[in-house]
């Protein structure tokens, strides 16, 4: 009961630093006030418009916003959202460009379940959107789902993956960004044993801890570091009396955020002066750099507390996936069954999430695969976000991953036979 204490606790707090905000910036902007003005009046009404915000994007979850796609023949084309599986714990959605042909190219984007929603990904989607028929994992906020449905740790997330491939079918090509690329790896093993006809026809895995040991990065020091008793006492609580999922175990998401933030609190809190100032000038507004960037980074979702757990334990600190020890459902796979999914891997030369050499260890394990079926790129000067947002995703790492889509779809897209791997380069 005390952790259920404890999540209501944080969330009292959060409601009355949004109330707070709310009723500074109302008090302050009140019309009498008018006829004495005051810059400290100004400067509240700023800091309680910030403040609101700030502890209001916490708990709601960003929309897509991607509402028209300009399509070759010059017009704006609608884009409806469409769930093609749903799930308790996550949905498979399609991203349906209304009175396009379908496109050739079939992607399945793997979005992590690491504090975030799937909608960290939106610059991503759109860029795929472009040449791609693009589908996407949306997760849920564990806080929202009852305790009858179950439990939900990375076994069950990789089973998910497997019944997402499954209904795409053979003919898709798989995107994991991050945490999930050693469960997407599992993922298309196991359908290689159990469902061949299944598997994808190609597998890009992207700044993916597949072997955390290969490069240390303080990510993998807290792994070490920490004992698994001491992070499920620290960091595990119970859903609160305010949500569906009341008595769920969970890894807090304003507990993450917190993490998040005391990871670089100088630069946040100079972002957020810097914000009410701009406020009092009157030179922001709601799509502004400082409201694109943190309307997405505060809103912040629960993990249960099995998936959290698991990943730590599992992918960290025992290394299943890279000793290709991984077991799903009683079934032990081996990812060396893969023999027909070509398999790329991208890194950013400046990680410091996913260090260069954890995620281009997957091809090591990939023994059944040859060659000419693998490659890898580690782009240079990229950080961990640059690798699937922004301009090094969009100048160099996109196209590469197309070309190398279109390379191994079995003459689908018009694309060359694929190129040997080479750890430095791409195909």
């Amino acid at each position: 009961m005390r952790y259920m204490a404890t999540y209501d606790l944080m969330e009292s707090f959060r409601n009355t630093n949004q109330w707070l905000g709310a009723s500074a910036s109302a008090l302050a902007s009140y019309p009498i006030f008018s006829m004495l003005p005051n810059p400290a009046l100004h400067w509240m009404e700023a800091w309680g418009e910030v403040t609101e915000r700030t502890f209001q994007r916490m708990v709601a979850k960003p929309d897509w916003g991607i509402r028209t796609h300009t399509c070759p023949d010059g017009r704006d084309h609608l884009v409806n959202i469409e769930t093609v599986v749903e799930k308790p714990f996550g949905d498979l959605i399609h991203f349906n460009v209304t009175g396009r042909d379908p496109n050739p190219r079939r992607v399945l984007l793997v979005a992590p379940m690491s504090g975030h929603y799937a909608t960290l990904l939106r610059s991503t989607v759109k860029s795929l959107l472009v040449d791609c028929e693009v589908y996407i994992t949306d997760w849920h906020n564990a806080r929202d789902i009852p305790v009858s449905e179950g439990k939900f740790d990375i076994e069950d997330y990789t089973q998910y993956l497997v019944e997402f491939m499954r209904a795409l079918g053979p003919d898709t090509h798989v995107i994991a960004v991050c945490q999930p690329a050693p469960l997407a790896l599992a993922a298309t093993a196991y359908l290689a044993e159990q469902d061949p006809e299944a598997q994808p026809r190609t597998l890009t895995l992207i700044g993916g801890p597949i072997d955390p040991d290969a490069a240390a990065t303080d990510v993998t020091d807290f792994g070490r570091r920490v004992t698994m008793g001491q992070l499920e006492h620290s960091m595990i609580q119970r859903v609160g009396f305010k949500y569906k999922g009341v008595g769920r175990m969970v890894y807090p998401g304003l507990l993450q955020l917190a993490s998040f933030i005391s990871m670089n609190a100088e630069r946040h809190t100079t972002a957020f002066r810097d914000q009410i100032m701009r406020v009092m000038r009157d030179e922001a507004g709601d799509h502004d750099p400082h409201n694109r960037f943190y309307d997405e980074y505060l809103a912040v979702m629960d993990m249960t507390s099995e998936f959290y757990l698991s990943t730590v334990e599992r992918i960290f600190k025992d290394r299943e996936i890279a000793k290709n020890e991984f077991v799903v459902d009683g079934h032990k796979v081996d990812i060396g069954k893969i023999t027909t999914v070509a398999v790329k891997t991208v890194e950013g030369e400046k990680d410091d999430i996913s260090a260069p050499g954890q995620c281009v260890a997957a091809l090591d394990l990939c023994t059944g695969l040859p060659d000419a079926k693998k490659a890898s790129h580690v782009e240079p000067g990229a950080g961990h976000y640059g690798i699937f947002a922004g301009s090094s995703w969009r100048n160099n790492i996109r196209p590469l991953v197309l070309d190398f889509i279109d390379a191994n779809s079995g003459g689908k897209s018009g694309g060359k036979s694929a190129k040997p791997a080479n750890k430095n380069a791409a195909a």
